[in-house]
């Protein structure tokens, strides 16, 4: 009972105050992610210099696993290289898929309290949506 409350207590907090839901006037990269089954939408912005994520931040509508998703992994990504963020993007979509160590869940930090949305597969694509977008982003 005490992990699901944590998990709702860390959830809550980012969906209800997001340290990173703001526009970021001087991002270099830009990119849409939408979420057709339920309406999630968010643009992810980031400040790209030398390689390393210098800043993020993200804008747009969507339910609360989904903007609490993306804000977590700006937390983590920033002041990453832009490999490191493919890595940690890489590992949490394999922690959905219950295929994440927990060595690797470590990594993820407050990332991975959400690792038991792999038993709401209605949920799975709301908090995908940001690691998505940050991956389609770097690869293209």
């Amino acid at each position: 009972m005490e992990n699901k409350t944590f998990y709702n207590e860390i959830l809550t907090d980012h969906n209800l105050h997001p340290g990173h839901k703001h526009a970021l006037d001087d991002a270099n990269m830009v990119m849409e992610g939408v979420n057709p089954s339920c309406g999630d939408d968010i643009f992810l912005n980031l400040k790209v210099e030398n390689g390393i994520i210098a800043d993020g931040s993200f804008q747009g509508d969507g339910c609360a696993i989904s903007q609490a998703s993306a804000d977590m992994m700006l937390d983590l990504i920033i002041g990453k290289t832009k490999e490191e963020a493919l890595e940690l993007s890489d590992i949490f979509l394999r922690m959905i898929k219950g295929e994440a160590s927990e060595d690797e869940l470590e990594l993820l930090e407050e990332a991975s309290v959400l690792k038991d949305i792999s038993h709401m597969p209605a949920r799975v694509k709301c908090a995908v949506l940001g690691w998505h977008t940050l991956g389609e982003m770097i690869k293209n």
